[in-house]
């Protein structure tokens, strides 16, 4: 070997050898309106199966295995459609995120690029929180610390009069005001009236959601249990099986199981509104990677 190229060698960068022959640019085509469809309907597709899967493995028991009735099974928080549902939230906090940096790049205003960091950051706790169960566990928390409190302090006046699960008490007011945020910001933000609509709609999904939850918390024996009522007035026998034995548990499981597909329904069309108004405001979209060279 010479010595010129012995100091070629030298002069390589060891941690990226290309540098001085990078690769071929590589170009990826989209059709958007294709890519935001076959979402929507891939979204959906799941949406409905992870339903009818539940409803055909666990309410009609075609599967004695309890390891299988678990996994399709979309009233747990461990099952295959939960799973798909915190993939779903971290896939809109994404873009989300890949919005803001695009507004933030664009020159926007302060109060657009603080709006859609708010939104940014709540989907992306939500994902958390659904993966985690942090509004549950920060309920029994809640709960088990305010049991054996003095009776005058707030905490317990509060789980004295609130019938339902504990988590809504400290969560409900806070997704509320930030439900009520994401209307408004969006409602400006956003130029289609059809988008601005479909934004109502996610939200009256999640409304419903947290709904049906407050009823599942209830007592059997409260006056406000829709379920307990419905079992009590009407004939539902026939709905029993062998792993519901009463219209109660029935009512009950399903009820989970339409809020889960309330909730994933609801985050589908936020995503697809997030999703193609980002296209819309990105025109050509590219990427670089460049190195920066250390001033060492």
């Amino acid at each position: 070997m010479t010595s010129s190229d012995d100091k070629k060698q030298e002069q390589q960068d060891p941690i990226h050898p290309w540098a001085d022959h990078p690769p071929a640019t590589v170009q990826l085509t989209f059709d958007p309106r294709r890519v935001v469809r076959n979402i929507f309907v891939f979204c959906v597709v799941a949406n409905v199966s992870f339903f009818l899967l539940d409803f055909f493995i666990n309410y009609l028991r075609l599967a004695d295995t309890g390891a299988i009735r678990r996994l399709f099974n979309t009233a747990k928080e461990n099952g295959l459609a939960a799973w798909f549902g915190v993939t779903q939230t971290v896939m809109v906090a994404l873009t989300l995120w890949l919005t803001f940096v695009t507004v933030k790049q664009q020159g926007g205003s302060k109060w657009r690029r603080i709006g859609w960091l708010v939104l940014a950051l709540f989907i992306t706790y939500m994902a958390v929180d659904d993966g985690a169960s942090l509004h549950e566990r920060l309920g029994s928390a809640f709960d088990a610390s305010n049991r054996d409190a003095p009776d005058e302090s707030w905490g317990p006046a509060m789980l004295e009069i609130f019938p339902s699960y504990t988590w809504q008490i400290l969560f409900v007011p806070l997704f509320g005001a930030l439900g009520l945020f994401t209307l408004v910001f969006l409602w400006r933000e956003l130029d289609e009236l059809r988008a601005k609509i479909l934004v109502a709609v996610a939200l009256a999904c999640f409304v419903l959601a947290v709904g049906l939850d407050f009823v599942e918390g209830l007592d059997p024996a409260h006056r406000w249990n829709l379920y307990t009522l419905l079992s009590d007035r009407l004939e539902l026998d026939g709905l029993s099986t062998k792993g519901y034995r009463t219209p109660y548990q029935v009512l009950r499981h399903f009820s989970k199981s339409i809020e889960e597909s309330l909730e994933m329904l609801g985050m589908t069309i936020l995503w697809i509104v997030i999703l193609r108004h980002w296209i819309r405001s990105t025109g050509d979209l590219r990427v670089r990677f460049v190195r920066r060279e250390s001033s060492g």
